[in-house]
């Protein structure tokens, strides 16, 4: 864990996902003050509203964190400036390749790159355009996911990609056993969003703690796709009337494409609209039938609200107690 503690600056090497809605300045702080890399998800914030976050998170911290920035946003080379305004370290690109411009626009304002790799070949790929870390984030995820599996992913580019630069490894880590195994097998380190999403520190209403605590591995199910003609990034959640309403929304979207009302852009833009309002109503509001209560399969190890600091707490303990057993 040493090589990705230092490549990030904190104390462990433990990234907290970038949640829309919940990875806000208090959990970010939270978790960069005890020991962890807090990371702010951008999402959909313009450059104002991402400056007025970044400046509220360094009231809250003198640590280390992070942004991350969707690939998609229009306004892209903005949030880049805005992010070198505030000596940013390190910034987390999602959502697919990065543009050439935004890669340069990074490295210009000294930040520390960090791309996600679905797949061996991508993860080269990012390598080569210069990325200074990969994240590689199985299916077990909440939100937007890949169709592999945490531990097939890290089988397949750990031996290749660890040698040349820090791996992160995400998805269904819920336990520190599992960080120890990770560590074993080459990463530098890990991250985790759905063991965070009930800390003390975090804003989530308290509904959608209460769904996390109630929930089991199997409650976080992966949208299906309706109509091959509408391709759908999958999205795991725990299933409720929301997600219900999403195969409705895509019925919907597939009608429409079929009387040519609308074209396949904008399908799709209606989608990722209809996840965004779905999230805030859950997240924000506390509305947790209709909402979108986005979760990762881990969120059976999710049993209590505690402060930051004790889940990054028991984490390290566990990891440190494992590999200490398969020493001895």
């Amino acid at each position: 864990m040493a090589r990705g503690a230092e490549f990030l600056g904190t104390r462990y090497a433990i990234m907290a996902g970038a949640m829309t809605w919940v990875s806000e300045r208090n959990l970010v702080a939270a978790i960069s003050n005890a020991g962890g890399f807090g990371v702010i998800a951008c999402g959909a914030m313009d450059p104002a509203r991402l400056d007025e976050e970044i400046a509220a998170t360094k009231a809250l911290t003198s640590k280390p964190f992070g942004v991350n920035l969707i690939t998609m946003h229009p306004q892209m080379l903005e949030l880049i400036a805005v992010c070198a305004k505030h000596k940013v370290g390190h910034i987390v690109l999602a959502g697919g390749l990065p543009s050439g411009a935004a890669i340069e626009a990074i490295k210009a304002a000294g930040a520390k790159l960090m791309c996600f790799a679905p797949a061996l070949a991508l993860a080269k790929k990012l390598a080569r355009s210069g990325a200074d870390a990969l994240i590689i984030e199985g299916s077990e995820a909440g939100g937007h996911i890949g169709p592999v599996s945490t531990s097939v992913l890290a089988q397949e580019i750990l031996p290749e990609m660890s040698p040349q630069l820090p791996v992160f490894i995400a998805g269904g880590i819920g336990r520190g056993s599992a960080i120890a195994a990770y560590l074993e097998m080459g990463a530098s380190g890990v991250q985790l969003g759905t063991r965070f999403v009930c800390a003390t520190e975090s804003v989530a209403h308290a509904n959608f703690k209460r769904a996390f605590i109630r929930a089991s591995a199997r409650d976080a199910l992966a949208s299906v796709q309706f109509d091959p003609r509408l391709p759908v990034i999958p999205v795991r959640a725990l299933k409720n009337a929301g997600t219900e309403a999403f195969t409705a929304k895509q019925r919907e979207m597939v009608g429409q494409l079929d009387a040519g009302a609308v074209e396949l852009a904008e399908a799709q833009l209606q989608i990722e609209h209809y996840w965004a309002g779905a999230l805030r109503r859950a997240v924000v509001d506390g509305d947790v039938e209709g909402g979108s209560l986005m979760a990762g399969q881990s969120v059976g190890m999710v049993t209590k609200e505690e402060p930051a600091a004790d889940i990054i707490g028991s984490l390290v303990a566990e990891a440190a107690t494992a590999l200490a057993e398969r020493a001895g």
